[in-house]
């Protein structure tokens, strides 16, 4: 046992470092997070590529609750949502509604390029347009799906960790 504790603390920390800080948002709503953010995330009609990047922002490797981030099963206890794909007709209703549940103030994130720009989607007929059409967006991440150290980036400009 001796032995083992030795070679731990000759071997030292083998992890990487930490990213730097984000520069602190000047909105008053983020600064009224006090360095948390709960996180409502709402799929508006993607294809589920961001879904599987946001599991992994959330998951063992990046780790985005180290930063204060968390995701939350209601948008009552949500103080952003991270709303994935474009909006389609029977989604912008039930967006809205969400996004009126949640706290005031509320943050949105689109993430993707889906949720910006209605990507690969832009022009269907089932397509009502992009996530600042239908709700203000304060936050975007770009990508097609964007990596998971993006959203976390992201989130992390919300809660300044």
């Amino acid at each position: 046992m001796g032995g083992l504790l030795r070679k731990i603390r000759g071997t030292g920390r083998v992890a990487e470092d930490a990213p730097p800080r984000p520069e602190p948002d000047p909105r008053p709503a983020v600064r009224d997070l006090g360095g948390s953010v709960q996180v409502r995330c709402v799929d508006a009609g993607s294809c589920n590529g961001c879904e599987i990047e946001i599991g992994n922002a959330f998951g063992p490797v990046y780790d985005a609750e180290r930063y204060g981030a968390r995701l939350v099963a209601s948008p009552r206890h949500a103080d952003a949502a991270l709303v994935t794909g474009p909006v389609t007709r029977n989604m912008a209703e039930p967006l809205r509604r969400t996004v009126a549940a949640m706290p005031q103030p509320a943050l949105v994130v689109a993430v993707g390029d889906c949720a910006l720009d209605c990507g690969e989607f832009a022009g269907g007929y089932g397509v009502r347009g992009a996530v600042a059409d239908v709700v203000p967006v304060d936050v975007r991440v770009p990508g097609c799906p964007p990596e998971p150290a993006a959203i976390v980036a992201a989130l992390r400009g919300l809660t300044g960790r």
